[in-house]
């Protein structure tokens, strides 16, 4: 198969992996080290990439089509025998498991994920699709080792400083510029990664299968259990378990997050603690919004989905199994509810909807502060979301 281009394409699992697909792409969704997409360029040997993702998302995702293009189910792990059988591709030939279209090649314009016009091949071996929230933190551990095997393959670690103890070196891998301080860090059953110019302050402790991103930051003793993964620019404190956080958010305090997907640009106040088991060892519900009720998970441990941009006050309690959308300021005394819809502003005795001015005023003033623009692309995505949630905040 010859490709001048990927791109990942958007279907219905969009719904099923609300709020954290409300403002990117499926293939914008970070587990293990890398996002998906990531992953992907990765074992493709292209950085010749873009998106064909909802309507009022496109704007901000351009697409960029070649001659000949690649698309890729956007929701989709690789793994060896699914990347050969994709680069075995034939121009005009579409890859299918039963009903799942994974992948398809062709020089023609591709509108609304319309390929029944290509040849199509079956794939009869497993493939992971991430389709619901809980799927993320669940496969973190196998996608944290793998993105880790390729990362590390060929390359030496930066040397860890004489002030850390260290536990299974060879399973450590620490890039350039990174800073670790009298830290713990126990790779025994499990990798831990440590990027670029990221900081480990005194006193952190890290164990089996963890990976701290580029210019992310572990405050003064956090203790982080795996298989987590702390996405680039966050800041976190406090104590994390099989956690997945895909970046540029603050958890800087204590406070305890477990069996959980934290979106970007949120902020937990301190002391934020979100329960991932009931007290009665019972299977986890989560709200769907493809189907608007709640959905048995399948799991007994399953705590916090945070869509974007959302944020709570400090000593918020929430619930096990609690979906908050974009756009969310949270606070007051008590639990929360297990779902809270997006660009809600209030707690548990009252909420109310947040104005969409003064979200898009703070999103803006965020942004600012780490030099990236918000612009008329995102105001438009916004304004979308707030129309089409506003049944949910009656």
């Amino acid at each position: 198969m010859v490709s001048s281009g990927i791109i990942f394409f958007d279907d219905e699992d969009r719904y099923t992996l609300l709020p954290l697909s409300y403002l990117r792409p499926l293939a914008e969704i970070r587990i293990g080290i890398w996002t998906i997409h990531e992953k992907w360029c990765h074992y493709l040997n292209t950085q010749s990439f873009s998106f064909q993702t909802s309507e009022y998302l496109q704007a901000g995702y351009p697409i960029d089509r070649l001659d000949s293009t690649l698309y890729i189910k956007g929701n989709i792990l690789p793994d060896a025998g699914l990347v050969t059988a994709i680069q075995n591709l034939k121009n005009g030939q579409a890859l299918y498991q039963n009903t799942i279209l994974i992948a398809a090649t062709t020089n023609q314009v591709i509108e609304g994920n319309n390929f029944s016009s290509l040849d199509r091949l079956e794939f009869n071996f497993p493939i992971r699709v991430i389709q619901y929230p809980e799927q993320i933190f669940t496969w973190n551990k196998d996608e944290l080792l793998s993105d880790f095997n390729a990362i590390t393959a060929g390359r030496e670690s930066a040397i860890v400083e004489k002030s850390n103890q260290i536990k299974s070196p060879e399973n450590i891998f620490v890039e350039e510029g990174a800073i670790i301080e009298h830290s713990i860090l126990n790779a025994v059953d499990g990798p831990i990664y440590i990027g670029k110019n990221a900081k480990i302050l005194d006193g952190c402790m890290l164990r089996n299968g963890v990976a701290i991103c580029e210019n992310a930051v572990l405050k003064m003793g956090a203790k982080i259990y795996g298989a987590t993964t702390i996405g680039p620019g966050s800041k976190v404190g406090g104590e994390i378990k099989n956690a997945v956080i895909f970046g540029n958010t603050n958890k800087s305090h204590d406070g305890y997050l477990g069996n959980a997907v934290i979106a970007e640009w949120c902020n937990l106040g301190a002391d934020t603690n979100a329960s991932n088991l009931k007290n009665d060892y019972s299977e986890v519900k989560l709200w769907d919004y493809s189907t608007e009720t709640l959905r048995k998970t399948g799991t007994q441990f399953c705590g916090l989905i945070m869509g974007d941009h959302s944020k709570c006050g400090i000593n918020t309690m929430f619930n096990t199994g609690t979906i908050v959308g974009v756009n969310c300021n949270i606070f007051g005394a008590g639990f929360q509810k297990n779902f809270i819809p997006s660009f809600s502003w209030g707690g548990p005795r009252n909420y109310k909807s947040y104005k969409l001015e003064k979200a898009k005023h703070v999103a803006a003033l965020v942004w600012n502060r780490r030099h990236k623009e918000f612009t008329s692309a995102d105001e438009q995505a916004f304004e979308y979301i707030y129309s089409i949630s506003a049944k949910y905040r009656k």
